[in-house]
């Protein structure tokens, strides 16, 4: 069976087998935006695994991020996207990339934002060798944070799997408070933490520099900062505190209480095959967390889908100005009022239900 059979396959098994099914058990509800785009995300998947196959020479995977990636996928998604290369610069590389794109162009995919992340290669070394210090600059931290919170691989999945192992194994190697730490059953992935962390400070940052440099599309980028950047933060910090909540069942110490790094790292990675909502939604089945708080977050982040989806309303986020008017704009109102519904649940969630996730939160969400 081929890797990419396998990956599309994996791909279904997280679809079917989602958390969010049970979720919608225990509150009651139905997200149908939510199902609408994670069955286009499906469709997606499929159709792009047919467009490029044998796209991807040895040593690299076509691998996708944003919204297809996190089974959010509406139709006026941009198409984020990459050649991962796990190997020695090739000439070969920068054609193949050029013909992804002619593919993507012609079969009429949103082209991925100008900020040159996605639309290109990258390369596995600085990825996993440039972790802090001046080499790792904002493009090698987000293709980094995203490879491992949002990436899906397209076709050939060898070289995404191992990159994707190695930067964990690289974060859980460095981690001295992993190895040393006295409080095995707190256990935290301090060095992928504050990674994280710094990721999303920086997001929230440089969202201001976008603004000075390209106000148009201000308030859709001001959504998706509140909603689904947020959600991939969040998801983060679950992962993040996944031994504790999650791995009860493993055997994560040795007879002496010394930290096992495959353990470790075997949690962590099947963590990251869940999306960013079905890790939040396991969180949300934890039963010191009420249905209300789940329903607060996925009606949010559902009805945020729908605007997504709608194209009129899309279109209208985008033209918005940045103005004194802004605030009136009824649309405009109504997205910021889902923001603030999305935080009043991850409130309740991480500070007022859960005694030990507000516990890891307030040990590690600050200082």
């Amino acid at each position: 069976m081929t890797s990419s059979v396998l990956d599309f396959e994996a791909f279904q098994m997280r679809e079917t087998s989602s958390p969010i099914e049970q979720l919608q058990t225990k509150t009651g509800r139905e997200w149908p935006n939510l199902a609408r785009a994670r069955q286009r995300s499906n469709e997606t998947h499929t159709r792009l695994g047919e467009l490029l196959r044998d796209q991807d020479p040895s040593d690299t995977s076509i691998v996708v991020f944003g919204s297809l990636a996190r089974g959010e996928y509406t139709s006026g998604s941009d198409l984020d996207w990459t050649l991962l290369i796990d190997g020695q610069a090739d000439e070969a590389h920068y054609a193949q990339v050029q013909a992804i794109s002619r593919i993507l162009q012609e079969n009429t995919y949103q082209e991925p934002g100008p900020t040159g992340v996605f639309g290109n290669f990258a390369f596995s070394h600085p990825i996993l060798h440039q972790i802090g210090g001046q080499d790792d600059t904002n493009k090698n931290t987000t293709q980094r944070i995203l490879l491992l919170l949002e990436s899906l691989a397209i076709g050939k999945q060898d070289a995404h799997e191992r990159v994707l192992r190695l930067v964990l194994s690289r974060y859980i190697d460095d981690d001295r408070g992993i190895r040393f730490s006295g409080n095995k059953k707190f256990l935290v992935p301090q060095v992928l933490l504050n990674d994280i962390v710094r990721y999303w400070r920086t997001v929230t940052v440089d969202f201001v520099s976008k603004q000075r440099e390209r106000a148009n599309g201000w308030a859709l980028r001001n959504a998706k900062l509140r909603m689904s950047r947020k959600l991939i933060f969040v998801s983060g910090l679950l992962t993040c505190f996944s031994f504790v909540l999650f791995g009860q069942d493993e055997q994560l110490t040795d007879m002496q209480g010394r930290a096992l790094p495959p353990a470790l790292l075997r949690v962590l990675r099947a963590r990251l095959r869940r999306t960013p909502l079905e890790n939040l939604a396991e969180a949300l089945l934890r039963p010191a967390v009420t249905a209300e708080t789940g329903r607060i977050l996925f009606d949010a982040y559902d009805k945020f889908l729908g605007v997504l989806e709608d194209k009129e309303k899309r279109t209208q986020l985008k033209r918005l100005p940045l103005d004194d008017n802004l605030g009136k704009d009824p649309l405009f109102r109504e997205v910021m009022q889902l923001g603030r519904s999305f935080q009043e649940g991850l409130d309740r969630l991480f500070f007022k239900e859960d005694e030990i996730l507000f516990q890891l939160i307030k040990a590690h969400g600050v200082f």
